[in-house]
């Protein structure tokens, strides 16, 4: 398929797994619901690995990767982002998501050697700017809904984790299939939460809504298997700066659904922000050229 629509895909079922992620908060342990969503996952891309002949056998230095892999971008990445929605509002923490862009270009050109694409800093900064236009309502009043440092610290540490996870994946992803890669690294990721949950003594609750399982499959199968299956073939095809401004288009769609279903009310400034977004996908993309740019900023 072509890098367009899995750009596409990606960004529309991560933009929708907010809102389902609404049904598993308060209802049990967030930490459980990410070992469980990624092992599911990863039972599901087993079964398709098998069926479809994908290679399951490596060695062990792959498995070494894998294990790099799952632990970066499911178990500590995930963990640490839980545990920031606990201690800051959800507008500083999309603004923050939007610095895995910054974090992919420098690791890239540090871990992979690879050239810092100018493009790419540019689209990030204008959909870091889109970013804060749209949230800056509730950065305003930031003091009255619980603001803390740990919780910095702890989206900071998602977000360096998931950064790092996507540089082991680009490098990874040059000699293994998608499936394959997804299958192991969240296997092991889903392990690596257990045995988190299983040191730290954390007591399972055993949730009754059927609103958590269904909400739970559809993370599991479509924000997970299809998702970041789509997510992957990008980091492969395109290189992971690139790749990572899905992390700024999909609040967008977010705010469709909360649209819909939430009641959110649109302003001039989030529009704005929009706009800023999308300009900075076509540069980060090659679709404008930087001599666009250029005569913008031009005196």
């Amino acid at each position: 398929m072509p890098n367009a629509v899995y750009f596409i895909v990606c960004t529309l079922i991560w933009g929708t797994t907010w809102f389902a992620i609404n049904f598993q908060l308060d209802v049990i342990n967030p930490t459980y619901s990410v070992g469980i969503r990624f092992f599911i996952a990863a039972v599901c891309l087993g079964a398709i690995a098998y069926a479809k002949g994908y290679p399951l056998r490596f060695s062990w230095p792959m498995h070494r990767a894998f294990i790099a892999g799952g632990l970066l971008l499911y178990a500590l990445d995930y963990s640490f982002l839980y545990a920031a929605q606990q201690h800051i509002v959800s507008a500083l923490l999309a603004l923050m998501s939007s610095s895995v862009i910054y974090f992919n270009v420098i690791l890239r050109r540090i871990i992979l050697r690879k050239a810092i694409r100018p493009e790419v800093v540019v689209g990030a900064t204008f959909g870091f700017i889109g970013i804060g236009a749209i949230f800056i309502p509730e950065l305003s009043d930031m003091d009255q809904k619980g603001y803390v440092l740990l919780g910095i610290v702890f989206a900071l540490g998602s977000f360096i984790s998931a950064s790092v996870g996507n540089i082991v994946s680009e490098k990874v992803l040059e000699s293994v299939p998608v499936v394959s890669f997804n299958f192991y690294t969240m296997l092991y990721g889903s392990g690596l939460i257990a045995l988190g949950l299983l040191l730290t003594q954390t007591p399972l609750v055993i949730p009754s809504a059927p609103s958590f399982y269904i909400a739970l499959l559809y993370l599991a199968i479509f924000g997970s298997v299809v998702a970041f299956g789509c997510y992957m073939k990008l980091v492969q095809q395109i290189g992971s700066d690139r790749a990572a401004y899905v992390v700024l288009i999909y609040p967008i769609v977010a705010l469709g659904v909360s649209t819909l279903f939430e009641d959110y009310q649109w302003t001039w400034l989030s529009a704005a922000g929009v706009i800023l977004i999308l300009l900075g996908n076509a540069f980060a993309m090659g679709k404008i050229s930087l001599r666009v740019f250029n005569l913008m900023t031009a005196k």
